[in-house]
């Protein structure tokens, strides 16, 4: 309720509001906000009290306060599941790594907190469906900012690395697998198809990763950040190196 429902409320008599807000309580609420500070009636009161409904109050607009209540309860009731992955900031993409135990995942987000990434989840990553093409993730509060790592135990990535190093939420943009190196497999060499997930209705790019000694998997993960920014600007390149090879092996036949 704001200036417009005061306001009416107001213009009745004592009689009528009883009337009026008898019926309006009849309704299945579970509270009811008055905004900009404003006082509620006797009457709004006793009938509040004898339907067993709360009334709050708000500083804030009737606008403003529908906005931040919508907003959150967007989160607090998105569909939400719990995966075991890390999710990091890299040059402002949200990439959720994902891989059997023990493959390097953390290990590869100390790397890139090292050379300045942000750190959101460790180990368990709980991501919400805020919108039909929108994930967030964030860790549990219990875990929040700290990281495990075989050899050394559990770290805590705010007090070691400052709070720059770490955030609380961040929208997924895309998924890396790591798995380890399998000799005879075929990995995806050029990039000319793209692959994807599909997380809670929500698709995603997904790139595959293999896992060996002397593989620098934070620089590839940079690389993969940056390559993902370059194709939401529709540049490709595996696609510009497929356009000029078709272009030389054209050229004779146009000479």
């Amino acid at each position: 309720m704001g200036n417009v429902e005061i306001s009416y409320l107001d213009s009745l008599s004592s009689a009528q509001r009883k009337e009026c807000l008898g019926k309006f309580f009849d309704f299945p609420m579970p509270v009811v906000v008055i905004c900009r500070g404003m006082m509620p009636h006797k009457e709004l009161l006793e009938a509040a009290q004898n339907h067993d409904i709360p009334i709050l109050q708000s500083q804030d607009s009737t606008t403003i306060f529908i906005v931040d209540a919508i907003l959150y309860l967007s989160k607090i009731l998105a569909p939400r599941i719990t995966k075991h992955a890390v999710l990091v900031d890299v040059y402002g993409t949200g990439i959720l790594i994902t891989g059997e135990s023990g493959v390097g995942k953390s290990e590869s987000a100390l790397e890139l907190i090292k050379r300045g990434h942000q750190l959101v989840a460790d180990d368990t990553v709980d991501i919400r469906r805020v919108s039909k093409e929108r994930l967030t993730g964030e860790a549990p509060e219990t875990i929040r900012h700290f990281m495990e790592i075989r050899g050394i135990g559990i770290i805590n990535i705010r007090a070691m690395f400052g709070v720059g190093a770490v955030l609380l939420n961040k929208r997924i943009d895309m998924e890396i697998h790591l798995e380890n190196w399998v000799e005879k497999k075929e990995y995806d060499r050029l990039g000319l198809t793209e692959e994807y997930t599909d997380i809670m209705g929500v698709k995603l790019p997904y790139l595959v990763i293999p896992v060996k000694p002397g593989r620098n998997l934070a620089i590839i993960i940079e690389v993969a950040a940056r390559n993902f920014s370059l194709n939401k600007m529709g540049y490709s390149a595996a696609r510009e190196l497929d356009r000029r090879l078709n272009a030389m092996m054209d050229f004779p036949k146009n000479t």
